[in-house]
This record gives structure tokens, C-alpha cells and sequence, in this order.
């Protein structure tokens, strides 16, 4: 035994403790904790030699004061649960905590928000106009303030000048809530009155568009899926391979990834679409993305593994959170004579580095070579289906469970087969 392996084999043992801050989840945590346990990882530290713990973030009261027990949480609440997010915004100040994403940035950072970031940076995005809301909620000052400041305009003006068809759709985004295709005044004005209260964009349709995908992100790893809006909900993420040139896949990793870095953003997804042979990007502020089998079947073992990869990353070489988002270094690298394509790519370099991919690549090289296999070994066992089976009985009438557990299933068992271990690049769109 080498001196430096004697060293590594009577070092101290710590534990490096991973919270999961759940809601209706089910499938998903039962998939990383028993690959996390079957891994039986010990990888060495400066502080010794890290193990790892998994536990359910629970609800409850708590002194601002009282040290955090995480090293690094993954976090499915705070964009709707507000006392989590704060207890995970405390931890953050206080005890260093890791997270999946940035609190601050999932608070504040909307569509709105995203659409005029990403403009900026002079990224492929339709043209859009935010309009007032149609009624408003009484309060002292809202006579006044409208009488004195709400100009008078023509709805169907600004669709002109935008151009049927379009889509109206909340500023604040909200898994498809209140989403409309219209084509023509009429159906304009109806789809207004509907939105009540709610802010809203007008946003140019991508006609003849031959490409709809949807990207994953999730550290610096990305998976690109052929996205059929129109399919029931369990086909719209397609099993479609193979289906982008190089060029296509370089251009959406580098939009991702950019997208992610640029808010703090660790797991999120962003759809593009194609068209004559441009990419534009319509919705890419989804910090809490579908990670259920029901959805993702095929996908649903790369998404299992990205986490596990890039939560023991994060975990075991105590990354810290970028807090202040920083976007200047974005902004710089866009010049003004630069083609999109260029800005991409000079973006795309930037979030490779804040995600650091070559050091996640060399870590995952060293310490999780094996968990490709031991990942698709729980994937064709009784163990995997059982967890698809608690996801479909909790979504699915009883009568449909059985035919739909079995498609998600063998959905799986086809990427197993499609994808055996070691065949995918670690950071390969």
C-alpha cells in the first residue's frame, strides 16, 4: 500500500448530508436514493473521506439562528411553498448552504424577466409586448393611478404590429396556464377577457418550425428531447434519437447552459424551436422542471443519474453558491457586431466555466465511472418498476394503472437497451 493510499484508508469518515425538499414527488427520490445507496460511494476530501446521507426535508417552525444540518439540498418547493423558501434562503446566509436553484433568483426572475435577458445578450427570442391586465384587484389608489397614468390603446393594434397568429400567455409563466394561439381580433378579445387579472405577454408564433425541443439542464450536463406540444401529456417528451446535427445540438447546449448560469439556475428547461434553420427560444425559465416518469419515461434514467452526478459534485467538493448572480461577464462577451451564433457561443464558454465542466467531468471520471451500470441495474429491477408504479396510482385511474405503469416501464427497459452504460457523453446534449 502507497503511502498516499494508507493516508486516504485511516482518514476520517464525513458525512455529507443531502436534503430533498419535496411536495407531490414520488418516483423520482425513490430512483436516487437507492442508486445513491447502491453506489456505496467514499470518496476521498480535504476534510477525510465523504460518505453520503439522503433525508426528507421536513416542515416546521424555525429559530434563524439554528445551524443548518445540509451540506447541499434539492429543492422541488420554493417556487410555490413559501416558508421552505425561506428556511432555504436563511440557510443559504447562515450556514452556507448549497441549492438547487438560487432562492432569490426563482423569487424574482420570471418569464418577463428572462425574455429581456436573453434579448439583450442579442439571443433568438420572437418579438413580444407585455399589456396591462384586463381588470385589477381594488385597493385606495387605483382609481387615481389609472385615471391619471393608464393610457388608452387598441389591443388589436399591437397584434398587428406583431402579426397573427400569436400567443398570449401569463408574464409570470405557470406550466402552460392560460396559454392561447390566436389568429385573428376576434379571438384576441375573447382570450383578454379571460385573463382577468393576470399580466400578460403577446408573443409572435414560430411558423413553420420543423424542430420543437425541449433541453434539460441540469449542472453542466444537458439533454435535448424532441417536444411534442400536441401529444397527451405521457408523449410529449418523444423517443425520437439522433435527431439534431452537431452544429443544432452545439447551439442548444450553449443556449442552456447560458440560460442557466445567467439566473443561478442549476435544474431547469428550455424549449426552442427551428425555423428556417434559426433557433428561437419561447420558454426557458422553468426552475423546477417535470421530473416524474409519467413524463419522461424513455429520459427518465439520464435525469436520475445528471442529479446524482451533479448533487455529489456539489456535495463533496463543498461548491458554493453563486449568491450574486453577476451577469456583467454575459454582457460584455456580446459585442454589438457579433452574429447570434458567436454571442452563443462566447456565452455558452462562460457557463461552461461558472459550472465547471471540466472539473465535474474529471470527478465523475474518478469517483462515479460505475454508475452507469449500477444506475441500469437498478433500471431493469423489480425495485424500478414498483416506483413507476407509485407514480402512475397516485396520477392514474385505478383501471389504467396496470397498461400505463407497463408503457412507462418498458419505455425504460428501451433506453436501457438503446443507451446501455458508458454510451452516452457525459456532457453531450
Amino acid at each position: 500500500m502507497t503511502a498516499r493510499a494508507s493516508a486516504r484508508s485511516h482518514a476520517p469518515e464525513v458525512t455529507r448530508r443531502i436534503g430533498l425538499s419535496l411536495g407531490a414527488d414520488l418516483c423520482w427520490p425513490i430512483a436516487y436514493r437507492e442508486i445513491l445507496r447502491r453506489l456505496d460511494l467514499r470518496i476521498p476530501s480535504t476534510d477525510g473521506t465523504s460518505r453520503f446521507e439522503v433525508e426528507d426535508v421536513t416542515i416546521e417552525p424555525f429559530d434563524l439562528q439554528k445551524p443548518g444540518r445540509y451540506d447541499l439540498v434539492i429543492d422541488r418547493l420554493t417556487h410555490w411553498y413559501f416558508p421552505t423558501r425561506e428556511w432555504i434562503k436563511k440557510s443559504v446566509v447562515m450556514d452556507d448552504l448549497y441549492v438547487f436553484n438560487n432562492p432569490w433568483s426563482v423569487q424574482s426572475m420570471e418569464k418577463h424577466t428572462s425574455y429581456c435577458a436573453m434579448m439583450r445578450l442579442g439571443l433568438p427570442v420572437p418579438r413580444t409586448w407585455l399589456i396591462p391586465p384586463k381588470s385589477y384587484e381594488p385597493s385606495d389608489d387605483l382609481a387615481v393611478t389609472l385615471r391619471r397614468y393608464a393610457r388608452l390603446f387598441d389591443l388589436s393594434d399591437v397584434a398587428h404590429d406583431l402579426g397573427y397568429p400569436l400567443f398570449m400567455k401569463p408574464y409570470d409563466g405557470g406550466g402552460w396556464r392560460g396559454v392561447s394561439r390566436i389568429e385573428d381580433d376576434e379571438a384576441l378579445r375573447a382570450a383578454y377577457d379571460e385573463s382577468g387579472k393576470v399580466v400578460m405577454h403577446l408573443q409572435q408564433a414560430v411558423e413553420g418550425h420543423d424542430r420543437f425541443v425541449r433541453c434539460v439542464g441540469l449542472g453542466p450536463q444537458t439533454r435535448a428531447v424532441l417536444y411534442d406540444p400536441a401529444a397527451p401529456h405521457h408523449d410529449r417528451y418523444t423517443v425520437e434519437r439522433d435527431f439534431l446535427e452537431t452544429a443544432d445540438a452545439r447551439a442548444i447546449r450553449d443556449m442552456t447552459l447560458t440560460i442557466n448560469a445567467f439566473f443561478g439556475w442549476d435544474f431547469n428547461s428550455c424549449e426552442g424551436l427551428r425555423s428556417t434553420g434559426e433557433w428561437l427560444l419561447i420558454d426557458f425559465a422553468n426552475p423546477c422542471p417535470d421530473s416524474q416518469v409519467t413524463s419522461l419515461h424513455y429520459h427518465f434514467p439520464w435525469l436520475i443519474k445528471a442529479n446524482i452526478r451533479w448533487s455529489v459534485f456539489c456535495a463533496a467538493t463543498r461548491r458554493k453558491m453563486r449568491v450574486n448572480l453577476d451577469w456583467r461577464p454575459f454582457l460584455d462577451a456580446c459585442e454589438p457586431d457579433m452574429t447570434a451564433e458567436e454571442k452563443i457561443r462566447a456565452c455558452g464558454a462562460i457557463a461552461e466555466t461558472r459550472f465547471e465542466s471540466d472539473r465535474f467531468a474529471e470527478f465523475c471520471d474518478e469517483h462515479l465511472s460505475h454508475l452507469d451500470q449500477v444506475a441500469d441495474d437498478f433500471f431493469g429491477s423489480e425495485a424500478a418498476r414498483e416506483a413507476v408504479h407509485a407514480k402512475v396510482s397516485a396520477l392514474y385511474p385505478e383501471h389504467e394503472i396496470e397498461s400505463f405503469t407497463s408503457l412507462f416501464f418498458d419505455r425504460i427497459q428501451a433506453a436501457r437497451r438503446e443507451e446501455p452504460p458508458g454510451s452516452v457523453p457525459l456532457l453531450a446534449s
